[in-house]
């Protein structure tokens, strides 16, 4: 009896797609992201497909989907790259407010109107001197009406 190889298996559960992803039809984790079982390992299989043509994956680089879809397995929407610009190439909430050119009341995120925050936030000096002097306002308003 013929064992059959992992890129066989492999190749099996890839489809096609118009957009030209090779979906897969095998495993999927609840994240979305496609299982492969290799040598008795669970491996994605997007890291399978991408070391499979272009070899290792460098040592602190991770893989990102160019194509937004986590169940494609087509090297050529993959891309190694930091963790930081993966996160920062996605939709989550740190890439959005890292894309953000302007505070929510409209003044720009500059050099000269930007610090950051203790927290790792970047903040408006417009905004922040305003709230001051609203604060100072208000003190001296509960002063005067004390009296």
């Amino acid at each position: 009896m013929r064992r059959e190889g992992w890129l066989d298996r492999f190749l099996c559960k890839i489809a096609d797609t118009p957009a030209g992803c090779w979906q897969w039809s095998g495993y999927l984790l609840p994240s979305g992201y496609a299982q492969f079982w290799r040598d008795g390992q669970k491996l994605y299989a997007h890291r399978v497909a991408y070391e499979a043509v272009r070899g290792p994956i460098p040592d602190g680089l991770v893989i990102d989907h160019l194509c937004r879809n986590r169940a494609c397995a087509n090297p050529d929407h993959l891309e190694a790259v930091t963790s930081r610009t993966n996160t920062l190439r996605g939709i989550g909430f740190c890439a959005v407010r890292a894309r953000q050119t302007h505070c929510i009341h409209g003044h720009p995120f500059d050099s000269a109107n930007t610090y950051v925050a203790p927290n790792g936030t970047r903040k408006c000096r417009t905004c922040r001197a305003a709230a001051r002097d609203r604060s100072r306002r208000h003190r001296r308003e509960v002063t005067r009406a004390a009296a």
